[in-house]
C-alpha cells in the first residue's frame, strides 16, 4: 500500500517521517472583481430542521450542520480530499506538518485572517477550540484524545494519546471558532450560538421556517467571493427536493435520484450535472453476528457468494457508482492501490452452488425447498432499513429475492422509520441491514466500521456507536490498532493485508455496492463545480469542502 503525500503550492514532498503541507487554499476566482448571483441550496430532512436557529458546529443535528450553512461561516485549518488525489489543502493553516507517527501535528496559522466581527484570528483562537474539545467530552466529536496543547513560537502544535494516521481528516477539518465569543459561553455543547461569529466567506443575513440566508463577505481573507449569496431551503423528502431540482428552483443539493439521469440530468442536459464520488466507502449488509442464523460463518459465506451485485448497482443505485467487484469490499479504481496481492484479481461471482455446498458441509439440510439449521429449524431473518429510503430498500428487497430464491431461506424485508431503525442497530435488536461504512483517504475505515471490538468494550447501556454487527474477533481488533498506530508504510501494508484476510475468510459484514457521495448541481449561473475530469472535492454541500467548492466558482459566460 502506498501512502499519497502531497505538498501544497510548489513546495518539495518530504518523505522523512513527517508531512509537511503548505500554501494559498487556492479559493477564488480571477475573472471577477465583485460577488454576483446566489445559488438555492437544498436538503430533504423536513421543515423541523428550520424550527430552530442552531449556528453551532458541534451540534450535528443543528440547522447549521444540518443543512450545511455552518460549513460556510467556521472553518478549519485544513481539508482532506476522500476522492481525486486524496491531497490535503492548508486553509484556515498555512502549513501543516505531522511528526513520523502521527501524534503530533504542528500548525503554523494563516496570516491575515479576521473573524467575521472584525477581529483578527490568532493561534490564541485554534489552542482555545481544541482546548475546548479536550475539556469537553460532548465535543469530542471524533474522538481525538489530546493529550496536550501548547504554543511554540508562531506555532499551535497539538498532541495525541495515540495514532491519528487514520484520521487525519478528524484533526484537521475540526471547525475553529473565536475565543473571544465562545470562552463566555457556559455549555458549548449545547448553546445555539445565534449570534454566528466565523472566518468564513459569509455571515447569517437571516433565518426564518422558510429558510436560511447567507451573504458574501466583503473582507474574506481568500479574496472575492464569487456567489454574493446562499439561499438554504428544506424539504419533506427526497421526491419534492427533486422536483424543485427539476424546475430549476434548486441549485446545489446531494440526493439519491432513481434514473438519475432521465429524472434529472436530461431536464437540462446542458446544465444538470449529476455526480458521484466514488470515495472508499462501500455499503454493506451489517449482520448480527451475536444471534442466529448470522453467528454462523458458514451462514454468512453462503450469503455472500449469492448476492447479485450487478443487480444492486444497476437497481437500487441506478449506476450512481461502479459495481462493487472485489472480495475485500474496497471500492475500485479508487482502493486499487490497497487491495492484498493474494485479492487483486478475486472478484465477487454468483455460486449458488458453492454456497449450498458450504451449508451442506456445515449442517444444514433443505425441507420441501427451504432451508434448515443444523439442528433442524427454518432459517429466517429480516432486513431492515428505514422507510423512505428507496435505494436502500430496494437493495434489501433484492437480497432478500436473492436468497430466498437460491438458498431457500426464509428471507424478510422491515422498513421502521429511521429513528427506530438507528436505534435497532445501536442496541442490536436486528438481524441485518444495509448500511454505509466510513470513508477517509484509506480502508482502515471500512474495516474498523465492522470488525473493531473497541466499540463493543465502549458500549453504553448496550447501545455501540459502531461496529453494530457486534463482531467480536481480537485478533482483528489488534490489528486495526496496530494499523491506526504504525508509523511506516510496510507495517501498515502488511497490517491491511492481514486485515483484508480475516474480513475475507469470516465475512463480519457482507459488501454489496459502492457508496459514492451524490451531489447535484447545475452550471447555468457558475462554473468550476468539482466533477469526475476535476476531482478536487466531492460535490456534497454539507460537507467540510463545501466552502472550497464555493470558492472554486466562477460566473457561467
Amino acid at each position: 500500500m502506498r501512502f499519497k503525500k502531497h505538498v501544497i503550492a510548489g513546495a518539495t514532498a518530504v518523505l522523512l517521517g513527517a508531512l509537511v503541507l503548505s500554501g494559498c487554499a487556492g479559493g477564488t476566482s480571477g475573472g471577477s472583481s465583485a460577488s454576483t448571483g446566489s445559488l438555492t441550496i437544498a436538503k430533504p430532512d423536513g421543515a423541523a430542521v428550520l424550527a430552530t436557529q442552531i449556528n453551532n458546529p458541534f451540534i450535528t443535528t443543528g440547522s447549521g450542520m444540518s443543512l450545511g450553512y455552518d460549513r460556510m461561516i467556521y472553518e478549519p485549518l485544513a481539508l482532506v480530499n476522500p476522492v481525486g488525489k486524496n491531497e490535503t489543502t492548508p486553509w484556515l493553516a498555512d502549513k501543516v506538518e505531522w511528526n513520523a507517527d502521527y501524534t503530533q501535528l504542528t500548525v503554523h496559522p494563516r496570516a491575515g485572517v479576521k473573524w467575521s466581527d472584525g477581529q483578527d484570528f490568532t493561534a490564541d483562537d485554534i489552542i482555545f477550540t481544541f482546548t475546548m474539545i479536550k475539556n469537553t467530552p460532548a465535543l469530542d466529536l471524533a474522538g481525538l484524545k489530546l493529550s496536550s496543547i501548547a504554543k511554540d513560537g508562531d506555532n499551535v502544535v497539538l498532541s495525541f494519546s495515540e495514532s491519528k494516521f487514520v484520521k487525519q481528516g478528524d484533526v484537521l477539518q475540526t471547525a475553529i471558532v473565536p475565543e473571544h465569543q465562545w470562552k463566555g459561553i457556559a455549555d458549548p455543547s449545547k448553546d445555539a450560538v445565534k449570534d454566528a461569529i466565523g472566518t468564513g466567506p459569509y455571515t447569517v443575513k437571516s433565518f426564518s421556517s422558510q429558510g436560511v440566508v447567507l451573504s458574501a463577505r466583503t473582507d474574506y481573507w481568500g479574496g472575492t467571493v464569487p456567489v454574493a449569496e446562499l439561499k438554504y431551503l428544506e424539504y419533506n423528502d427526497n421526491t419534492g427536493l427533486l422536483r424543485a431540482l427539476q424546475t430549476k428552483e434548486v441549485d446545489w443539493a446531494q440526493i439519491f435520484i432513481t434514473d438519475y439521469q432521465t429524472n434529472y440530468v436530461d431536464k437540462d442536459p446542458q446544465h444538470n450535472v449529476f455526480w458521484g464520488a466514488n470515495v472508499l466507502s462501500p455499503d454493506m449488509i451489517v449482520v448480527n453476528t451475536t444471534k442466529a442464523p448470522f453467528n454462523d460463518v458458514a451462514f454468512r459465506k453462503a450469503v455472500n457468494m449469492v448476492i447479485d451485485r450487478k443487480a444492486h448497482a444497476e437497481k437500487a443505485r441506478s449506476n450512481a457508482g461502479p459495481e462493487l467487484t472485489n472480495v475485500t469490499g474496497i471500492p475500485q479504481p479508487t482502493g486499487d492501490q490497497y487491495i492484498a496481492p493474494e485479492y487483486k484479481d478475486q472478484n465477487f461471482t454468483i455460486d449458488v452452488d458453492g454456497a449450498k455446498k458450504v451449508l451442506t458441509d456445515a449442517g444444514y439440510t433443505w425441507k420441501d425447498g427451504a432451508l434448515m439449521d443444523p439442528s433442524g429449524a427454518p432459517v429466517s431473518f429480516t432486513l431492515q432499513d428505514p422507510q423512505g429510503w428507496n435505494d436502500y430498500v430496494t437493495g434489501i428487497q433484492l437480497v432478500a429475492t436473492q436468497v430466498k430464491n437460491t438458498l431457500g431461506a426464509d428471507a424478510k424485508v422491515a422498513t421502521p422509520d429511521a429513528n427506530t431503525w438507528f436505534g435497532n442497530l445501536s442496541s442490536g435488536n436486528f438481524d441485518a441491514a444495509l448500511h454505509w461504512s466510513g470513508s477517509g483517504s484509506n480502508p482502515w475505515h471500512i474495516y474498523d466500521d465492522v470488525m473493531n471490538g473497541a466499540y463493543l468494550q465502549q458500549a453504553s447501556g448496550g447501545q455501540v456507536s459502531d461496529n453494530f454487527g457486534r463482531y467480536d474477533n481480537p485478533t482483528a481488533t489488534a490489528l486495526l490498532q496496530k494499523y491506526a498506530s504504525a508509523s511506516d508504510d510496510a507495517t501498515r501494508t502488511d497490517t491491511l493485508n492481514q486485515i483484508q484476510k480475516i474480513f475475507v475468510e469470516d465475512v463480519p459484514a457482507i459488501p454489496i455496492g459502492t457508496h459514492p457521495t451524490l451531489g447535484e448541481y447545475n452550471t447555468r449561473s457558475f462554473v468550476g463545480w468539482p466533477s469526475e475530469d476535476d476531482q478536487y472535492a466531492t460535490a456534497d454541500p454539507t460537507a467540510p469542502s463545501a466552502v472550497q467548492v464555493v470558492m472554486k466558482l466562477t460566473p457561467a459566460t
